[in-house]
């Protein structure tokens, strides 16, 4: 039976680190940092510079500093994955709405007809669920965003186009999954993406679009869900594991960045690679102890990751 965990001093923190095998240089610099930023998620990044995951030792001339370089670029990427993945967020946004205004109207009573989804009786729950939860969203924001209380007080009504602003990625995932066949195509088209692998990137993209928010541990998450095999798996030469299976790109960091390729302008995603390469190089040159690309890997990404620029 594992003990309780108790308060631990600044001073206790720091000889737990250095009983570990952690060079601390600056100790006055190191509790500075350990009291702002939390000795629980700095040492959540402990794990790259073990010599092993069972070991619990670091690995010999790890210092505070590399530690504390790998929680930094950890936060400089989700900066960056967050101000991205917002982008589609509100592009898919916008064209869902679009396509279900100008089929089915722009009253909630025309819009959240329950005809106007999957007549699937697999997802009639969800369907269910779904249109549940959007009228919940009327009920609760209606009258406290601004977007929601102007047309309410004007028109009497909310139009898909507002109420989408009030949506998690979430919900609005979910959503794309109960459209009818016919308007995920349309919505789908406009990324030249088939409808299950789109159902499947923004199921994906909101959950790190969570972990973006809320300050987690980024740079190894794993999702549930994995993204099909695309071209640029292929055209990068990713290696494949026994099971034939691709080792990056499926349900981890990168996996986000291809479903970033396909979703972003040209422009957008040039950005992206150079603010995530930029950070990439820095994180290089203040970590000694680890080589660039065993750093790389850690991450999820294939040595040549940036190619995927050249990939049309």
């Amino acid at each position: 039976m594992r003990s309780n965990k108790v308060f631990k001093t600044l001073d206790e923190q720091i000889e737990i680190l250095r009983s570990k095998g952690l060079t601390i240089n600056d100790e006055d610099k190191a509790k500075d940092i350990l009291l702002k930023e939390n000795y629980f998620f700095i040492s959540g990044y402990r794990h790259l510079f073990m010599k092993s995951y069972n070991d619990g030792k670091f690995l010999k001339g790890t210092t505070f500093e590399e530690l504390y370089a790998i929680f930094y670029f950890d936060r400089q990427l989700r900066n960056i994955m967050f101000k991205h993945i917002l982008v589609v967020e509100n592009n898919i946004k916008s064209l869902i709405s679009y396509v279900m205004s100008k089929k089915y109207g722009f009253r909630e009573k025309d819009y959240l007809n329950i005809d106007n989804f999957t007549s699937n009786p697999m997802r009639a729950r969800q369907v269910h669920d779904v249109l549940d939860k959007m009228k919940r969203q009327i009920r609760v924001n209606g009258k406290q965003h601004s977007a929601t209380v102007h047309y309410l007080s004007n028109y009497g009504y909310i139009p898909l186009w507002i109420l989408v602003k009030v949506l998690s990625f979430g919900i609005l995932s979910e959503l794309f999954t109960i459209l009818k066949e016919e308007d995920q195509v349309e919505v789908a088209d406009i990324y030249h993406i088939d409808i299950s692998s789109l159902a499947i990137y923004l199921s994906i993209l909101s959950n790190y679009r969570n972990l973006c928010a809320h300050e987690d541990i980024l740079y190894d998450h794993r999702t549930q869900r994995s993204i099909p095999d695309t071209k640029y798996h292929e055209q990068l030469g990713i290696e494949k594991n026994e099971e034939d299976e691709y080792i990056y790109g499926k349900n981890d960091l990168f996996s986000v960045i291809i479903i970033l390729k396909q979703m972003l302008s040209e422009e957008e995603f040039r950005n992206l690679v150079y603010e995530v390469g930029y950070e990439i190089d820095i994180l290089d040159g203040k970590v000694n102890v680890l080589p660039l690309n065993v750093l790389l890997n850690k991450i999820s990404f294939p040595n040549n990751w940036r190619d995927i620029l050249d990939i049309h």
